[in-house]
């Protein structure tokens, strides 16, 4: 085992000190491993990475390590239902039972699919207690169960997190409406076309590639407990993650919390909520990048400790100032640290991964640091 934590990458001239921040943050005992890339105007400007994927600090982090970014897959989903949109395979004031039948049950015919995007659907949780981590790695099972499912809320009364339900309504909207998975349609439509190395379900010949994660050392500030709260974070059948087999769950589908990727993955996907365009293709119109970015639903959230602006599957950094000093910059966060986020007045994308992980739910000190080397350099 070494102190030592090497690091590599690129920095334009001019940005060196985000460089010196991301060295600052292994300096601090913070990290373990990371990543941290920046693209302005289709040009890499960061590209920045260090430290070891391993717990024990034997193997380097190097440029192709995968992450897991949690909550962060959440922006890379409403990517792809954006894109599916912009196809008019759905719509955003589509009721979802249009797609999918089987939700309309217990009150919930009404719901749209903006409703599932922004997080009011009513559904944080899993509310049966008879519910089993394991049962999250069936997806048939799950879809059935949250079609099924009495409401925790009212729709349209507020806006709850939905930390994992998430994936599994967003992804069977999908399906449903295109017959790919989200997964697969990420893959298809978007990654593959242009060599980019993110996944929402790690082929087993790529885990070799996976960072190990070191839990985080205290329990994030949930706020007011409630039952959106309990039943999203709480319960012991909570949590998709390490339920089993960790190799099981990379495999696995969830577009809420397993996307496996780099920072400059995540920060390339990132950039078709910028324009609605990646590397010169046209995925969004700008009617219905606009329509995706707009803001949906402000105020208090019933599940997180915050008041947020929600997008279609993103948040908007007002009045939180999360993602740097422009207001109207969408991202998202994800458990442990990682952060992917789009500026259109700056014209940029940013993306930071990591392996070990901290309490903080959104504004870690480790993103906040590089962020304001970035805009310094600006």
């Amino acid at each position: 085992m070494t102190d030592t934590y090497p690091t590599d990458g690129y920095c334009a001239p001019g940005f060196e000190p985000v460089r010196e921040a991301f060295i600052d943050n292994f300096t601090r005992s913070e990290e373990i491993g990371a990543g941290f890339a920046v693209i302005r105007d289709g040009e890499t400007l960061v590209d920045l990475f260090g430290g070891f994927s391993d717990r024990r600090k034997e193997k380097p982090w190097a440029r192709d390590t995968l992450a897991p970014v949690y909550s962060s897959t959440k922006a890379v989903a409403a990517i792809v239902i954006a894109h599916l949109a912009d196809a008019d395979k759905l719509g955003y004031n589509q009721k979802v039972a249009s797609l999918w039948p089987e939700f309309a049950a217990a009150g919930k015919g009404d719901i749209t699919v903006g409703d599932v995007m922004s997080h009011q659907a009513g559904l944080s949780g899993i509310s049966d207690p008879s519910w089993q981590p394991a049962d999250w790695m069936d997806w048939d099972k799950t879809c059935a169960k949250l079609a099924a499912q009495k409401l925790i809320w009212e729709p349209g009364s507020a806006a709850g997190y939905h930390p994992v339900t998430y994936g599994y309504l967003v992804g069977e909207i999908a399906k449903r409406a295109d017959g790919r998975s989200l997964g697969q349609i990420l893959r298809e439509d978007i990654c593959a076309p242009h060599s980019i190395d993110f996944h929402i379900g790690l082929p087993g010949s790529e885990h070799v590639r996976c960072a190990d994660l070191a839990k985080p050392r205290q329990a994030p500030d949930l706020g007011q407990i409630n039952d959106a709260t309990r039943f999203a974070f709480i319960e012991k059948w909570s949590s998709s993650a390490g339920t089993g087999s960790l190799d099981a769950w990379r495999r696995a589908e969830i577009p809420s919390t397993n996307g496996h990727g780099t920072a400059l993955s995540l920060a390339r996907i990132m950039q078709i909520f910028m324009d609605g365009k990646l590397d010169g293709d046209v995925y969004l119109s700008e009617d219905m990048l606009a329509g995706a970015l707009a803001v949906r639903v402000s105020g208090p959230n019933l599940v997180l400790p915050f008041d947020l602006n929600g997008c279609a599957g993103v948040f908007q950094n007002a009045p939180n100032m999360f993602y740097g000093p422009n207001p109207k910059t969408v991202g998202h966060s994800g458990w442990g640290g990682s952060c992917v986020f789009a500026d259109s007045d700056a014209g940029l994308t940013a993306a930071y991964v990591m392996n070990r992980q901290s309490h903080y739910l959104m504004g870690d000190p480790r993103t906040l640091r590089l962020i304001e080397a970035l805009y310094g350099c600006l």
